[in-house]
């Protein structure tokens, strides 16, 4: 049996097994459905990283998109804003460098609770237990298809792997939030037309200084390059179902206003679905319970409050309304998630200092929260 096991070797799963690795927990795995950093070969070709990447670490001041201790994508790479696949090649050399128990090629089909304690999960690979497991499997291989009554008639920008793919001078893109306004800008330097449906209007004004809710100066740059006229935003506009014109000819578009009126788009073509991720915690839902809006509900250490010992990392953390949908918010984490399983293991936490000094141990959530004045 396993002391640990660890779903998905993308950054959650590569850097909560940094984490144990340098708190002295020995048997532990990764496991992978795929390859190391899956998810991010799979963005298209020209997405890239919102989030800079810098070599601050000399100066007490980790890179925004590390995810283990003394490492820097800015400087494995030498790019400020990586590729998917330039950032899963750093994720690839952190797992050889720290030579991580990644076992590749693992399809997890079920997580089921012991009567004696741990979990059993079935496999592709055959049956594995363990005492304590970490759901680190990430969103972005689980797109979210059903937003509306005939979203299948679109298609996810995650399953576009390059922009030239899309067909037609003018498309629409439906959802207004990074993966929409990415689609939009390439789009829009492929010389097509765009008009994007965004139910927030939040490119319309400052709604927030947290970037989970709030565009990327990085995004809103490349916007200001943008020729006049090349992206038609629709502001306040929620989709309410999509259908296919009778003679096949193209798509119809149902939209509500802010003010209850209603709207139809034509396109000729398939529109864009910028609709976000499902998340893979619906794999293992059953296991976590959900507050009134649906959010999973989890304790201070990140752990489910209907199963202990199930852990989660990466972007599905939430707490009240804090999101921590990007690694340098996720990573906060790992430090707080290790100490909860290296203290039952019966370990000497002293070595996580070093994550709580390096801002890896975030356990006063209330210091959260924006502060921006000006």
């Amino acid at each position: 049996m396993y002391d640990v096991l660890i779903i998905g070797g993308g950054a959650a799963g590569i850097g909560m097994g940094c984490a144990l690795q340098h708190a002295g927990v020995e048997r532990f795995a990764i496991l992978e459905r795929g390859e190391i950093g899956s998810s991010f070969l799979m963005w298209p070709r020209d997405m890239r990283m919102i989030t800079p990447s810098f070599t601050s670490n000399a100066y007490g001041m980790m890179d925004l998109n590390a995810i283990a201790l003394s490492t820097s994508p800015a400087y494995t790479l030498g790019t400020e804003h990586p590729t998917g696949e330039e950032y899963a090649n750093y994720l690839h050399a952190v797992a050889s460098f720290k030579q991580l128990p990644v076992q590749t090629g693992v399809e997890v089909d079920a997580v089921e609770p012991l009567q004696e304690g741990g979990f059993e999960l079935r496999t592709s690979q055959g049956v594995m237990r363990s005492r304590y497991v970490i759901w680190a499997a990430g969103e972005f291989q689980y797109p979210r298809l059903n937003s509306f009554p005939g979203a299948d008639h679109a298609i996810h920008n995650s399953l576009i792997a390059e922009w030239q793919e899309v067909e037609g001078d003018e498309v629409v893109i439906i959802g207004g939030y990074e993966s929409g306004a990415d689609a939009a800008i390439h789009l829009s330097r492929l010389g097509k037309r765009v008009t994007l449906i965004d139910r927030n209007g939040r490119w319309l004004h400052k709604g927030s200084s947290d970037p989970s809710v709030e565009l990327s100066p990085y995004t809103k740059d490349r916007l200001k390059a943008v020729p006049d006229g090349a992206i038609k935003l629709m502001a306040g506009c929620e989709v309410k179902w999509i259908e296919q014109e009778a003679n096949g000819g193209g798509y119809l578009i149902y939209c509500e206003d802010v003010e209850g009126g209603s709207l139809m788009i034509r396109s000729s073509h398939r529109p864009i679905l910028a609709t976000g991720f499902r998340g893979s915690l619906s794999i293992v839902e059953h296991l976590f319970e959900q507050d009134e809006n649906g959010v999973t509900r989890l304790t201070g250490q990140d752990e489910s409050t209907k199963m202990p010992g199930l852990f989660v990392s990466g972007p599905s953390v939430t707490h009240g309304s804090l999101l921590f949908c990007f690694i340098y918010k996720f990573r906060q984490r790992f430090g707080v998630v290790a100490e909860a399983i290296v203290t039952r293991l019966g370990l000497d936490t002293q070595p996580l200092e070093a994550y709580r000094e390096q801002g890896m141990m975030l356990t006063d959530l209330s210091c959260c929260g924006e502060d921006c004045t000006c």
